[in-house]
């Protein structure tokens, strides 16, 4: 386990865990981001992990960014380090999990929407806020409509309106809701079930989705079949998978 004042990081030689704890609701400030910017850089190096989650402490997820940190004086430096997390979290080749429960909000939002895979509990509520105060949220601005459409993300901008979870998977941003009582559970059913799988197979599919953004359909057909044909059937791992399933037996991966 690895701390700074506002994470506390967990590693095992799977699962990497950042907790978001800056009492009470994790508001995000310059100094918190900076630390969770190296943890990040070091996950997005590290080709054995399988899965990131990224949780809150105490009674929310994150209730956004310090408004402090929005003053002239130090707005260039704040949108810096705060796009750098989601560069970095761009960068990870293993799915990242936003684990959300109480407010995610604002920056907060932004944070877990960057993440693959959200998993809230009930009790989650998610807004941008930011228009109430004379702002707009940049990454929200470029990742919602391609979450939720460009006029639900207009709505979400410009409303400042708070969503319930189960609404917020209703527009298609969350993945999975479950009972207060029951969303730990949840989230480490969901690892679990990730892995399961090669360290190595679980990057190549994350890649292989990321690989054909942008393209027309044929390039990307060409791009994603190229990647299966040259990469994925070159490694042991997939090999491996094929001769355990023939076999009947467990796989034993090598990320190789």
């Amino acid at each position: 386990m690895s701390a700074s004042e506002f994470l506390t990081v967990q590693k095992d030689d799977q699962v990497a865990r950042i907790t978001l704890n800056r009492p009470k609701h994790n508001v995000l400030n310059i100094p918190m981001m900076n630390d969770l910017n190296a943890e990040l850089e070091a996950i997005a190096a590290d080709d054995t992990l399988k899965c990131l989650v990224i949780n809150g402490e105490g009674p929310s997820f994150c209730a956004g960014v310090e408004v402090g940190d929005h003053k002239p004086e130090q707005v260039d430096e704040m949108v810096a380090v705060f796009n750098r997390i989601f560069e970095l979290i761009n960068m990870i080749d293993i799915p990242v999990i936003g684990a959300v429960h109480g407010a995610c909000l604002g920056g907060g939002m932004e944070l877990a929407i960057a993440c693959d895979i959200i998993i809230a509990s009930k009790n989650a509520k998610f807004g941008q806020p930011e228009i109430k105060l004379g702002f707009f949220p940049p990454y929200a601005a470029l990742r919602l409509p391609e979450l939720v459409g460009p006029a639900k993300a207009i709505e979400v901008l410009t409303t400042g309106k708070t969503y319930k979870a189960k609404a917020a998977r209703k527009m298609g941003f969350v993945s999975q809701v479950a009972d207060d009582d029951e969303f730990k559970e949840a989230v480490e059913a969901y690892i679990k079930e990730i892995c399961m799988a090669s360290p190595l197979i679980i990057r190549l599919n994350k890649r292989a989705v990321k690989r054909h953004l942008g393209t027309s359909f044929s390039q990307g057909v060409d791009l994603v079949s190229n990647y299966f044909l040259k990469t994925m059937m070159k490694t042991e791992d997939t090999l491996e998978g094929i001769a355990s399933f023939e076999e009947k037996r467990r796989a034993e991966w090598k990320n190789c």
